[in-house]
């Protein structure tokens, strides 16, 4: 066993295996890390591809689309404006008509009160007549009599 056991140590203190045994264990270690980034590089190169895909629609579409925008901002821009004017002139009109309706209140009121003044004077003048017509009446009655 002792023999055994020196010709273990003179093994083990072997320079020549320890390097074979770190570079098979380096060996292992690419060929895991090869296995390993082989898929990871395949996806980044998918991943690259459908980025420039991307990238093309979008250099194709967007400046279309950010002209339809701004055009849109114009627009709206310019029926905000349509809509205060007619705002303004909608409250233009509202003026107008209450003074309208200002106006014929004072009309009406004004021909009321002539209205009735001239009622009035005619039911004075009416009463006025009728009086004058019954005196007559009675005095050429008076005045038939006699002769």
């Amino acid at each position: 066993m002792e023999t055994m056991m020196k010709v273990m140590i003179e093994v083990m203190m072997n320079p020549l295996l320890w390097f074979g045994l770190s570079a098979l264990l380096v060996a292992l270690s690419l060929v895991v890390l090869l296995v390993v980034a082989v898929p990871v590089l395949w996806q980044l190169t998918n991943l690259a591809r459908s980025a420039e895909k991307l990238l093309d629609t979008l250099n194709r579409e967007l400046p279309p689309t950010l002209e339809s925008i701004r055009l849109t901002g114009l627009e709206i821009a310019d029926l905000t404006e349509d809509v205060s004017e007619g705002v303004q002139n909608a409250g233009r009109v509202m003026q107008q008509v209450d003074r309208g309706v200002s106006t014929v209140t004072k009309r009406a009121n004004q021909i009321q009160v002539t209205a009735r003044g001239s009622i009035a004077g005619f039911k004075a003048a009416w009463k006025v007549l009728r009086g004058k017509h019954l005196d007559d009446g009675s005095s050429f009655q008076t005045a038939a009599k006699d002769r």
